[in-house]
């Protein structure tokens, strides 16, 4: 009996492990830039001095909502990948690639997540559950994208920070251009540094014949990602503008432009993998500055 229970244990961990990997939920960078945008948008729209409890009740549904999303998205991409991912070196580890799990079960988890974030969605007033709804083609069309055209991270922009204005709506059940404005500038955001993520792999890529920004523009890349990271700062600089916010939110808004300009793109050399790495990830301090700025700029 024992030794039947240590088997059936050895098979939960393993599974379970599994699911980890799959849905790179020991790498929280991943659903963090998901969630970033939705927090700026719900700090945009809250008004400090009136029913904290919701604000707080929707970070943390926004919040989980991110980390199930990312995650299905994560094994719809590997499952549609899995042909390219066997023969790129940084992927080839991968479960459904290395044949490690089956395309069957991952299917069956991607539809365990969808359904728990539809729960979550349903949480919300009805303007938000059509957005989320409208969303799910930018979701799960992404994987496809760098089969097509150079510009797969203009999708992955267009999906990533979707969450901003579903993220209003939650609160306000309105649409503005507030949001929108913001919406736009922080695509930039992420097709530039998910560019700066794709430099990894510019070689296999360009064998295997998939297509990306990071190929597109490895001549120039500084400046394609100072235009885009140039497109975001003004973007959080005019929706500052039009709310009226305080002095401090442009004050600290430098720190921002400083962290695009001289911290990530000034030092950049595309052909460090280590260094490009590292750049990507920073874009999580990136999102805190900009949660910060919108905290206090707007109640102080």
């Amino acid at each position: 009996m024992k030794r039947c229970f240590v088997i059936y244990k050895k098979i939960i961990m393993k599974n379970f492990e599994l699911f980890l990997e799959l849905t790179r939920l020991k790498k929280p960078i991943g659903f963090m830039l998901l969630f970033w945008p939705c927090l700026w948008g719900l700090t945009l729209a809250h008004q400090f001095s009136n029913a904290n409890y919701i604000y707080f009740k929707h970070c943390f549904l926004f919040f989980c909502g991110a980390v199930l999303m990312r995650s299905a998205g994560c094994i719809v991409n590997d499952i549609l990948d899995r042909k390219i991912d066997a023969m790129v070196d940084r992927t080839k580890s991968r479960p459904i690639a290395s044949g490690k799990i089956s395309v069957q079960k991952s299917l069956m988890y991607v539809f365990f997540l969808c359904l728990s974030a539809f729960i979550i969605l349903i949480q919300f007033n009805q303007n938000t559950i059509l957005l989320g709804l409208a969303s799910m083609p930018f979701a799960f069309s992404y994987p496809l994208m760098k089969r097509f055209t150079y510009w797969p991270q203009l999708f992955l922009g267009l999906t990533f920070n979707y969450g901003l204005v579903m993220a209003w709506v939650s609160l306000t059940n309105e649409f503005s251009y507030y949001p929108l404005i913001f919406y736009f500038g922080a695509i930039f955001w992420t097709l530039g540094y998910d560019t700066i993520y794709g430099f990894q792999d510019i070689k296999d890529d360009e064998i295997i014949g998939v297509k990306s920004t990071s190929i597109k523009f490895k001549k120039n890349p500084k400046m394609f990602l100072t235009v885009c990271y140039l497109i975001f700062y003004v973007s959080i600089f005019l929706v500052g503008v039009l709310m009226s916010y305080s002095f401090y939110y442009f004050l600290f808004s430098v720190l921002i432009f400083f962290h695009l300009i001289v911290f990530q793109i000034k030092p950049l050399d595309i052909s460090k993998p280590q260094m490009c790495l590292s750049k990507f990830k920073s874009n999580n301090f990136l999102g805190l500055l900009v949660f910060i700025n919108i905290l206090v700029g707007g109640n102080l």
